[in-house]
């Protein structure tokens, strides 16, 4: 069950005045050639090498396992199915002179089916690439901190067998 409050794209802290966004998003597992690897996508406008996970806002009413899905297979190409949560990451940007607070709620999902990178024309403007990455290689690769610890909590979780 989700909180109550994570079901809006943003809101505004009554006591400050920093606006609040909530993301989800996920850690793709699938075994390939004996390893577990992991889905991992560059941004569009972002340099060569630079990893993150997929990820995106959470639509009003929208239940975070379902955005997170949602997002993993847009951002992908990919068809998932959810295995647990792995947690949350926090941090504040600075957005057209706004601070935002945001909360990103990051899954674990199964790979299903479907070719990596093979993503509607719509969500070009998002991605500029898709890869899979060696999973214990994750946390290393990954750019953002949160990110990589999010997939050290996957990794974590295969080897104590969830998968």
């Amino acid at each position: 069950m989700q909180p109550l409050g994570w079901t809006f794209l943003s809101a505004r802290c009554k006591d400050c005045d920093v606006k609040r966004e909530f993301s989800a998003g996920g850690v793709v597992v699938r075994r390939l050639r004996g390893r577990w690897v992991a889905a991992a996508i560059r941004p569009r406008g972002k340099p060569a090498g630079t990893w993150a996970l997929p990820k995106g806002l959470i639509a009003t009413g929208e239940r975070v396992v379902d955005a997170a899905q949602r997002e993993v297979e847009e951002e992908t190409g990919l068809r998932v199915e959810p295995v647990e949560k792995l947690g949350d990451v926090r941090y504040v940007y600075t957005w057209a002179g706004e601070r935002v607070f945001k909360v990103v709620t990051f899954h674990l999902f199964r790979y299903r089916g479907g070719r990596l990178g093979d993503i509607m024309p719509e969500q070009r403007h998002e991605v500029a690439e898709a890869r899979w990455l060696p999973l214990e290689d994750a946390p290393r690769l990954l750019a953002y901190g949160g990110e990589r610890a999010m997939a050290e909590k996957a990794l974590a979780s295969l080897e104590n067998d969830t998968l």
